[in-house]
């Protein structure tokens, strides 16, 4: 997946305000590279994996109270994290991908063409799952 800089931005939001600075913790500046992979990967574990922390504590700071506009923002950055990744999961179903292979005796096999232990994976998903209204989770406010 090729990203360029300028689509690496997170949305705008105020951070969640913490009683307590640690270390450790959700700072300001944690909360931000979280947005920003969370707007690269559409994955809330592997964004808060990313920055060192769990997918539990990211959604229980999203639960605090002040955090209206870090939930805004999130939900802004996963729709467009998992819209790239899609267009990423495409454009290798489509237009293929490159596999050297290095055969007994030296010899290597190079083969081009649609990636499919990808597409075979992504068929065996369930699609995404509506909440009781209706709606796709992601686009619910």
């Amino acid at each position: 997946m090729k990203l360029r800089p300028d689509e690496a931005i997170a949305p705008e939001f105020t951070p969640v305000p913490r009683n307590r600075s640690r270390h450790d913790g959700w700072s300001a500046g944690r909360q931000q590279q979280f947005m920003t992979a969370l707007g690269i990967t559409g994955s809330v574990a592997a964004s808060a994996k990313m920055v060192g922390m769990s997918r539990k504590s990211a959604y229980a700071l999203r639960a605090r109270p002040g955090a209206e506009s870090f939930a805004e923002a999130w939900d802004i950055a996963i729709r467009s994290g998992r819209a790239r990744v899609f267009d990423w999961l495409m454009e290798r179903a489509i237009d293929g991908v490159t596999t050297i292979t290095l055969k007994t005796g030296g010899t290597l096999e190079v083969r081009h063409g649609p990636d499919r232990q990808l597409v075979a994976h992504h068929l065996r998903q369930p699609p995404p799952r509506a909440n009781r209204f209706g709606r796709d989770k992601v686009t619910q406010r």
